[in-house]
């Protein structure tokens, strides 16, 4: 090979290793960008292999609301309960979450109360909260659609349900709920880069689970 032509192939060799290391930091940090909300939030779940169950509740109002009416939507679904102090404790952060989503017609907050009825719900918002109360309240007093569909045994439960109808992550327990990574989450599964990871007993996994970091 003469000189010139070998000097062309390093040339070419070494631009194609700096377009593909390029190319590769890229992707390394859209990954990272799209998975970071779900590596801080550690669902105790995370994936694509279930769809919602199709419910219909009343709400306060009396409203019969069914699952499938937010239907091109990402719907933050939280499931709680007058006699469970964690999810009291989180309520006030869920009534940030849910001024935030006021105006967005992308991604809406509803929670489902097994408590008795209606008025006994409002009257913990109310207490609770002490003034309106920004997201959907459904009421499951006979516990049909909490345990018997979505199998809830402990509260506070929350699910992000896709804009198809799929459930993306479930989270156990109370979380903050002002802070932007609940909008994040919510955000990334309508959004057209997914994040390959996937969440089992809240342990990370998938092709994509390391950009989470070692678990604590």
């Amino acid at each position: 090979m003469k000189p010139a032509q070998l000097l062309q192939f390093v040339f070419i060799a070494v631009a194609a290793f700096f377009v593909y290391a390029f190319v590769a930091t890229a992707k390394d940090g859209e990954t990272r960008r799209s998975c970071t909300a779900l590596c801080a939030l550690a669902p105790n779940y995370a994936g694509r292999s279930r769809r919602a169950p199709e419910f219909e509740l009343p709400n306060l109002a009396g409203k019969k609301v069914r699952l499938s009416d937010y239907r091109g939507k990402t719907v933050i679904l939280n499931f709680w309960s007058k006699t469970c102090p964690p999810c009291l404790e989180e309520m006030p952060s869920l009534a940030i979450l849910g001024h935030a989503l006021a105006k967005r017609t992308d991604v809406v907050l509803v929670t489902i109360t097994n408590d008795e009825s209606a008025e006994d719900a409002k009257a913990t918002l109310h207490s609770v909260l002490g003034g309106d109360i920004p997201f959907e309240v459904l009421v499951d007093s006979e516990n049909l659609i909490v345990g018997d569909k979505f199998g809830t045994k402990l509260f506070p439960e929350t699910w992000f349900i896709d804009p198809q109808g799929v459930v993306r992550a479930r989270v156990d327990g109370a979380r903050d709920w002002s802070s932007p990574l609940a909008l994040q989450l919510a955000e990334s599964f309508s959004a057209p880069l997914a994040c390959g990871v996937t969440f089992r007993d809240a342990k990370p996994d998938g092709p994509d689970a390391a950009v989470c970091g070692p678990l604590d």
